[in-house]
């Protein structure tokens, strides 16, 4: 089966997708928990597979030991270099693109890899990668920064996008308007006036100021009232304040979907 998809950059720091992963643990460990065959898939881990053994050990520690998880990159070299970090059965890797190398995984986590690729060639991804996932399984595709203080990605099933989650390390957070340079690519052009994602990014920066008597307090306190204000106008929240004490938020798709 010939990979689909095209070498990307392949930028990655140790730790960087800690956020998404504790989030994945929380969110979609039931999904790992359930199956027959606990399979996930770290779609393009990049010129090192440092987050792909991250990933790997989140899961096993947070979800299940008997997790497997297979590392895939179109690009062959990047495979080969990969191999010492091998640990199988638990980890693997193995040269593949959207088409998920003919695997059927419960969850595939694809972060910083279409944020290379052009907004049209978003859907058809997403489709390309849900179609190949296990009954119940999950697509988390998004983006973060280099170090993973900010971050944004989207939960995909088959039935398409259901959900986008907003993360920061609240001490490094000036002001929410920063999430917006870090939202998916489905989204991060459509954060201009008449679009729902801008809408909440608004909402979110107008909270933050308002919460500014809350500072001195400290900034998950902020964030806290932040999100709690949001919540008390009307915006369809889908997480608690356990999650949003981590400096996340999670609302439907629905909300902020492109017009």
């Amino acid at each position: 089966m010939r990979p689909q998809g095209v070498v990307t950059r392949g930028t990655t720091n140790p730790n960087r997708l800690r956020r998404v992963d504790n989030w994945i643990v929380a969110t979609c460990g039931d999904r790992l928990r359930a199956a027959a065959d606990p399979l996930a898939v770290d779609l393009g881990y990049g010129a090192t597979p440092v987050t792909a053994v991250e990933l790997r050990a989140r899961l096993a520690a947070g979800v299940r030991a008997d997790v497997r998880l297979v590392g895939l990159e179109i690009d062959p070299v990047r495979v080969a270099a990969a191999a010492p970090a091998a640990d199988p059965p638990g980890l693997t890797f193995a040269r593949g693109g959207f088409e998920l190398a003919g695997l059927r995984p419960v969850l595939v986590r694809a972060l910083n890899v279409l944020r290379q690729y052009d907004e049209s060639e978003v859907a058809a991804a997403w489709r390309t990668v849900t179609g190949a996932l296990a009954p119940g399984g999950v697509l988390v595709e998004g983006t973060c920064d280099e170090l993973g203080r900010l971050g944004g990605w989207v939960l995909v099933d088959a039935d398409g996008p259901r959900s986008l989650t907003l993360a920061a390390k609240l001490d490094a957070l000036d002001t929410p308007a920063t999430l917006a340079e870090r939202l998916p690519k489905a989204l991060i052009h459509r954060n201009v006036p008449g679009e729902r994602v801008h809408e909440l990014i608004r909402a979110l920066d107008d909270g933050w100021r308002a919460a500014a008597g809350y500072a001195p307090f400290g900034p998950r306190q902020r964030w806290l009232r932040t999100v709690e204000g949001l919540a008390a106008a009307g915006w369809p929240l889908l997480d608690r304040p356990r999650r949003w004490r981590l400096g996340e938020l999670t609302v439907p798709w629905s909300v902020v979907a492109p017009g």
